[in-house]
C-alpha cells in the first residue's frame, strides 16, 4: 500500500481519522496516531482499522490549496521511512509500544 492516491479528511471531531484510496481503488480506514517534521517536510503515521495488519503506514503530507485538505504521498525510499518510524518511536517514546 505504498502509493495511496487520494484522501478524505473527516469532520474535525474525527480528525484523527482519515480513508484513503489505494492504487485498486479500495478504500481503507487509518487513524493517524501522529505527525512528524523530518528534514523539513511532514509525515504522518497511520495505523489500518483493519484487525488483521499490525503494523504502520507512514505517508507524506503535502500541503495543498485547500487549507482542511492534504495529500498524502507514498515513501519509495526504505531508508527515509526507516528514520522517520525512528524518529516517530523518539517523539512518541511511550505512548506505543513497536517490535
Amino acid at each position: 500500500m505504498n502509493e495511496l492516491n487520494n484522501n478524505n479528511v473527516p469532520d474535525e471531531e474525527n480528525e484523527n481519522y482519515i480513508t484513503l484510496v489505494d492504487d485498486n481503488g479500495k478504500e481503507v480506514s487509518f487513524e493517524i496516531i501522529g505527525t512528524l517534521e523530518y528534514l523539513e517536510r511532514w509525515f504522518a503515521v497511520l495505523i489500518p482499522f483493519d484487525e488483521e495488519d499490525d503494523g504502520v503506514v507512514i505517508l507524506e503530507m503535502i500541503a495543498t490549496d485547500d487549507p482542511d485538505y492534504d495529500e498524502f504521498v507514498g515513501i519509495d525510499d526504505e531508508n527515509l521511512l526507516n528514520e522517520v518510524f525512528d524518529e516517530f518511536k523518539k517523539s512518541y517514546n511511550g505512548e506505543y509500544e513497536f517490535e
